[in-house]
């Protein structure tokens, strides 16, 4: 099999879970956008990408997940970790693994084949990739949106849930996120974790985006870098119910 591996996290936070439950289902990735459940989406754009040979979907409830997605000889249904960056280090870890892998979520309603040609066109080569995307071009687009912004010199970023390995070495940087996870919604916290110079340069706007990660990379020793995403769209994940009213009205042609 060749291209590019996919992963597609599907994992669930402990307990109970108030915004599947009001959707009628106890998972988030179950939850139903435009007639189907959610995780099912993206994972149809995944199979019918050209750059991707096979599809693995990482969950805790591997039957459950599996029942919703196509049978196809080229996806599989594993059991997950606890959190994306145990799982993420379990996998990178396994030299069964293969490469390059594109990392994506189920919550990623949006995403289709011209957004994965996109991004594995350019985050080709790299050890990381990281897909983002520039303020004013998704307030463009959707003037309505509130998004996670991280702000730069010459620009404020949201991420597009879109992420690449080249290789094993990236495991480093798996690492570090992995000692920040549970502030990956504070983007402060995580720039701080980078090392004071990147954190006083990302506040002061000092630094770009491009020249705080390649500084990030000359401490790990890996080359990343970032992919502005060409649709502004793949920034809009659905993680709470707003974000479920606006991709349900853009899928129906409405936003």
């Amino acid at each position: 099999m060749t291209g590019w591996t996919a992963l597609l996290l599907a994992g669930s936070r402990p307990g109970k879970d108030a915004f599947a439950e009001a959707h009628g289902v106890d998972l988030k990735s179950l939850i139903p956008i435009g007639g189907q459940p959610m995780v099912a989406r993206p994972a149809a754009a995944l199979l019918g990408s050209r750059e991707i040979g096979r599809v693995r979907v990482l969950t805790q409830q591997p039957e459950r997940i599996a029942a919703v997605l196509p049978d196809d000889s080229r996806l599989t249904v594993e059991p997950s970790d606890g959190t994306i960056a145990a799982t993420l280090d379990a996998i990178l870890g396994d030299p069964a693994t293969g490469y390059p892998m594109l990392v994506t979520t189920a919550d990623h309603a949006l995403l289709d084949e011209a957004m994965i040609a996109d991004f594995c066109s350019r985050a080709s080569g790299a050890d990381l990739a990281i897909g983002v995307v520039e303020r004013d071009a998704l307030i463009a687009r959707l003037p309505q949106t509130h998004r996670t912004w991280l702000r730069f010199r010459a620009g404020a970023y949201s991420g597009a849930n879109l992420f690449a390995f080249g290789g094993p070495k990236a495991a480093k940087a798996v690492a570090l996120w992995r000692s920040v996870e549970q502030n990956r919604k504070k983007g402060w916290r995580m720039i701080g974790a980078l090392g004071p110079l990147v954190l006083i340069g990302a506040v002061l706007r000092l630094r770009t985006l491009d020249q705080t990660l390649a500084s990030v990379g000359r401490r790990l020793d890996l080359d990343i870098r970032k992919v502005e995403m060409r649709n502004p769209l793949a920034a809009v994940d659905v993680d709470k119910p707003s974000d479920h009213e606006l991709v349900t009205a853009i899928l129906e042609g409405r936003a």
